[in-house]
């Protein structure tokens, strides 16, 4: 049975990166890794609406999809995603990590859950590309605040389009089961033919 439709949304959570690799036009996409911390995501659509005029009006309206960006902040980035996204080097003995500029920024899918009054709703956005998280403190006063780090986030369109694909009400339970499993692809369907 459907479950209801939500009327409102809230609470970030569950967020999880998965490296994307292409290669030949094909994507794949590592094992997601679970990115505990998760405080808030802000993404706006890219793109822009570019009519175009004859007999006079506004004949035809083109809708440029050129995906989102926004920021993900968080308590605090994991030290492998500094390694699998950022290309941060981790030094075998001493355990220190290591930024280098020449390391290249690899793209990943980003999953994540938002919360309803109904129902939860599980978004992957499948071509992500992400600031290295910045550096900020301050001092302790009174009470322990904690510090967030930012990461801005652009999420751009596969080589077929795809950007984005979300959970509904009526989403088998068993899709949602393996949502953080593997990066969801739509199945191909085959028509029988006569």
């Amino acid at each position: 049975m459907a479950k209801k439709e939500n009327k409102v949304q809230f609470n970030l959570k569950n967020a999880h990166y998965a490296v994307l690799t292409v290669a030949d036009g094909v994507p794949t996409w590592a094992t997601p890794v679970k990115l505990p911390g998760a405080v808030a995501l802000s993404l706006d659509p890219q793109g822009e609406m570019t009519p175009f005029y004859a007999d006079g009006i506004a004949y035809y309206n083109c809708n440029n999809n050129n995906g989102y960006s926004g920021d993900l902040e968080m308590a605090r980035f994991l030290d492998q995603m500094l390694i699998d996204v950022w290309g941060f080097v981790k030094g075998e003995t001493d355990g220190v990590l290591v930024e280098n500029c020449n390391a290249e920024t690899k793209a990943m899918a980003l999953l994540f859950q938002i919360d309803g009054d109904a129902d939860n709703q599980h978004y992957c956005l499948y071509n992500c590309m992400g600031t290295r998280p910045g550096i900020s403190s301050g001092t302790n006063t009174q009470n322990k605040t904690p510090q967030t780090q930012k990461s801005t986030i652009t999420a751009s369109p596969l080589e077929d389009g795809n950007i984005m694909a979300r959970t509904t009400a009526e989403t088998p339970d068993e899709v949602r089961t393996n949502w953080y499993k593997t990066v969801y692809q739509k199945k191909a369907t085959t028509e029988a033919t006569s």
